[in-house]
């Protein structure tokens, strides 16, 4: 019986990493991506283990999922073009505004040298850093708190990153940016965003590329929504 239930697992695991390289072949590749550093973390991060049991079947499918805590994993899409936006080479050090699952901070440690991450949620923050004792992940520093306000202590970051969406690109986040370096954030109203790259030149001044339009949770906290609004 043992033997069968092993057999069975090894089986499941087999499809899941099929099923994942499909993911990358035909919803990321087949859409553009091209960075070669996030095509392969995509395809060795293992999205299913950052969701329930019910939800394994779906974990590669070209959407987004439900969390709890009416919060959301985003569609593998989003998450390979937002970590492709940020252009990481290795060495940065990057702030993750909203860990959520912890599925793109586990992306985002594959790429960078270290991450810096602020959840709302403490149930999120919790569940989020089991799975990435799981896998082996050490390079993340999490904490409990309004992530509009970044990370003071530990900036400048050379990359940013925001994980919903914001009425407006909090001040602190832009001023926490280093020379040289990209901020990511869905920014629009409630229901349809579009996503933002800034780029903060030598000289200090941003300069704003748009994006695609998006659809993210709202981004909670003194520069984001408040509780209720939108």
């Amino acid at each position: 019986m043992v033997h069968k239930t092993s057999q069975n697992n090894d089986e499941r695991e087999l499809a899941l990493a099929a099923a994942r390289e499909r993911m990358v072949e035909q919803q990321l590749v087949g859409r553009g991506i091209r960075d070669p550093r996030v095509l392969e973390v995509m395809r060795q991060v293992p999205r299913h283990f950052f969701l329930g049991e019910f939800q394994m079947e779906s974990a590669y499918e070209d959407e987004p999922l439900p969390i709890g805590e009416d919060q959301t994993i985003s569609q593998p899409y989003m998450v390979a073009l937002m970590s492709e936006q940020l252009h990481l080479e290795g060495g940065e050090r990057v702030l993750e505004v909203g860990a959520g699952s912890g599925y793109q901070t586990a992306i985002l440690a594959r790429l960078a040298a270290a991450v810096f991450t602020v959840e709302r949620i403490p149930s999120l923050a919790e569940k989020a850093r089991m799975v990435w004792r799981t896998l082996g992940i050490a390079n993340v520093r999490l904490r409990i708190g309004d992530g509009t306000l970044g990370w003071p202590e530990e900036a400048p970051f050379q990359a940013i990153l925001v994980t919903a969406g914001a009425p407006n690109v909090p001040p602190p986040l832009v001023e926490q940016l280093d020379l040289g370096g990209r901020l990511v954030i869905p920014v629009g109203e409630r229901f349809l965003q579009t996503l933002l790259c800034l780029i903060k030149r030598p000289d200090g001044s941003v300069e704003r590329q748009e994006s695609i339009g998006c659809r993210f949770v709202r981004l909670v906290g003194r520069h984001g929504w408040k509780t209720g609004e939108g």
